[in-house]
């Protein structure tokens, strides 16, 4: 009796546990992360009874969790790639709904601009017409600076979510270690602690969110948690503790890295650092935002500068040489913190050409003998040639002057557009200085026989050198013998264009054969003389003593609105920022449509995880009547062994 009555009891405990697991599952059924256990049962061992083997009951050998580890991680990268995907969205939304603003955007702003640089230019002499266009350059530098200003609130946004998302990456890589530590302590025989280890899961998804991590199984169900390209972040019970620091050419860029107990700082390339909410925040802050920085900045130094070269090539209402309209553009210069304290060494960088002008940040490294100038957008690398300099040295739009006693390994960060529109200024506030007019008039006496006729005439930045500038006029005679004209200045040579082709005559030639309508010049002085004059006819070329009505320099300010500038002389202003516009809607949409494809993504690694490890109510709750059944049937067998033992102590 007693065989029956143990093996009764056997099935009733075991039943016990059955139930027990199944009430676990069903009201644990809403737990994110939880995953679904079993009882597993299995025969115990059989006696030998002489005609053959008796069971003796059964046992619980394991209550087993269902996990798959190909689906977990499957699921996790998902939810990496999609939280990534949601941090990028929200900022580059940001950038995308200020840029394309179609009344808060740059572009209105530079047509009213333009407009009054027209309206200056059809009323030169008109004072409120002057005044309207300075208005108007006021307006256009407060547009230019609060598009920066704003690009700037986003990134200084994005500073304190990666601070705050390396503050959380610690805190879940404490407790995995910690968790790391108590479920190898409680893992004997092959048995874990399944609650414990569906915790630990769940705090590797979270911080799967926050930055994509590479999980290795260990000893005694300990996990090691890489980042990056194997950058340890958790390895068994112990957490190495991420920090930010601000870039050590940037103060206004946080960099992420490592952060010793000491205080030690160690930095990590961001491209390490990639999925997760983290991930997406690097990504668009060294992408889109860098970008957009840049190139806003791109469009207000190339305007300044071309806008101020031609200014400067004019004469204002005084009769004074025109000044730069626009305050300089001057590079931002991140000094590295690294550089040794012996190097003396500075630089300086300046814009001066608005074609050659690009988007991209450069590195100035000195190696021990040259300074190199990389452009960080493709690696290109320029030498400062020579070094000591005696002239700033151009290179793609800008002009770099070292100075000082270098040290090996000495960094410089230059940014050439990046404070640019924030730097965006207006040099003028005195209305009568605003150079409409030529410098120099031409003229055709009327006393002239012939039929010749010579253009107003322009200058170019050549007349700006010394010595170029006329002090008094030129008159040009024409010699009908010899179809030649005499009088030009002596000291400088002169040039002829006829059909497009050039021909230079030295400085000193006496006489220049005349074609009609060839262009001429010599000290930056631009005309063209056509028709048929007449023997000793003559043309005067000298400076404007009554620009007040002059208008010519006002008409090229004009005409720079849709002359191609930009990109090596391929965009205007308006071309170029509508390209930076459409390149972050791009990107916006992108992510918008990635985000998607990430959503589903994750739906249907959900699914899948969830067909494992999820917990199905309507399984739970027949198993629960399974159980219940068992349970009732092996208390009726100990019911049945305990009458029949009774039957025997009756028996005399």
């Amino acid at each position: 009796m007693s065989s029956l009555l143990s093996i009764g009891k056997s099935g009733l405990l075991a039943a016990q546990v059955g139930l027990s697991t199944t009430g676990n599952n069903i009201t644990n059924a809403g737990v994110a992360g939880y995953s679904r256990q079993v009882a597993i049962q299995s025969d115990t061992a059989t006696q030998d009874q002489g005609f053959g083997f008796v069971g003796s009951g059964t046992e619980v050998t394991a209550v087993r969790r269902y996990y798959d580890n190909f689906l977990a991680v499957q699921l996790r990268n998902a939810e990496s790639n999609q939280a990534s995907l949601d941090a990028y969205t929200k900022q580059v939304s940001q950038i995308d709904n200020l840029l394309a603003d179609p009344t808060a955007g740059l572009s209105p702003a530079l047509q009213d601009f333009f407009n009054g640089v027209q309206d200056a230019t059809s009323n030169p002499a008109s004072a409120a017409s002057r005044q309207a266009m300075l208005s108007t350059a006021d307006s256009l530098a407060s547009r230019f600076q609060g598009l920066s200003a704003r690009l700037s609130e986003i990134a200084s946004g994005v500073n304190g979510q990666i601070t705050s998302s390396v503050g959380e990456i610690n805190s879940y890589a404490k407790e995995i270690a910690a968790l790391n530590q108590t479920i190898a302590g409680l893992t004997t025989d092959g048995k874990a602690p399944n609650d414990l280890l569906d915790h630990r899961d769940q705090m590797l998804t979270e911080l799967n969110k926050l930055v994509k991590t590479t999980v290795i199984p260990g000893d005694n169900n300990t996990l090691t948690v890489e980042i990056g390209t194997g950058q340890p972040l958790v390895v068994g019970n112990t957490a190495f503790q991420l920090g930010t620091s601000t870039s050590p050419t940037d103060a206004s860029r946080v960099t992420v890295g490592y952060q010793t107990a000491s205080g030690a700082f160690s930095p990590l390339p961001d491209s390490v650092l990639s999925g997760g909410q983290l991930g997406g925040l690097l990504q668009f802050r060294d992408g889109t935002m860098d970008r957009a920085q840049n190139s806003l900045g791109q469009v207000a130094a190339a305007l300044a500068v071309s806008f101020n070269a031609q200014h400067v090539l004019g004469q204002d209402q005084n009769g004074a040489p025109g000044t730069p309209f626009f305050g300089p553009i001057n590079a931002y210069i991140g000094v590295n913190q690294n550089n040794s304290p012996l190097s003396t060494a500075t630089v300086s960088a300046v814009v001066t050409d608005a074609s050659k002008l690009t988007a991209s940040d450069y590195s100035v490294d000195f190696d021990g003998t040259n300074f190199n100038v990389t452009r960080l957008s493709d690696g290109q690398i320029t030498q400062i040639n020579p070094f000591p300099q005696t002239v700033p040295q151009t290179i793609d739009g800008v002009d770099y002057t070292i100075s000082g006693s270098p040290v090996t390994k000495d960094n410089f960060l230059v940014r050439p557009t990046y404070n640019a529109a924030n730097d965006f200024s207006v040099a003028i506030q005195d209305r009568t200085k605003i150079a409409l007019a030529a410098p120099i008039a031409t003229s055709a006496p009327t006393t002239n026989a012939g039929n010749g006729k010579i253009t107003a005439g322009t200058v170019d930045a050549n007349y700006l050198t010394p010595g170029n500038a006329l002090a008094a006029p030129v008159t040009l005679t024409f010699d009908k013998a010899t179809g030649t004209l005499s009088g030009f200045p002596p000291a400088q040579d002169v040039t002829v264009t006829v059909n497009g082709v050039a021909t230079v005559y030295p400085a000193g030639t006496p006489t220049i054969p005349y074609t009609d309508g060839a262009a001429i010049s010599f000290g930056g002085i631009n005309f063209n003389i056509s028709g048929t004059p007449a023997d000793l006819d003559t043309f005067s070329v000298g400076p404007n003593t009554s620009g007040v009505g002059d208008s010519r320099n006002g008409a090229l300010l004009a005409g720079l609105q849709t002359k191609n500038i930009l990109d090596n002389g391929n965009a205007t202003y308006q071309t170029s920022y509508a390209q930076m516009v459409n390149f972050v809607g791009n990107k916006a949409r992108e992510a918008q449509i990635s985000g998607s494809a990430a959503d589903a993504a994750v739906s249907q690694a959900t699914a899948q995880r969830e067909s494992v490890s999820g917990v199905n109510l309507d399984e739970e709750a027949a198993n629960l009547l399974r159980y219940q059944q068992a349970y009732q049937a092996c208390g009726k067998v100990m019911q049945v062994a305990s009458q029949l033992f009774d039957t025997l102590i009756n028996i005399r």
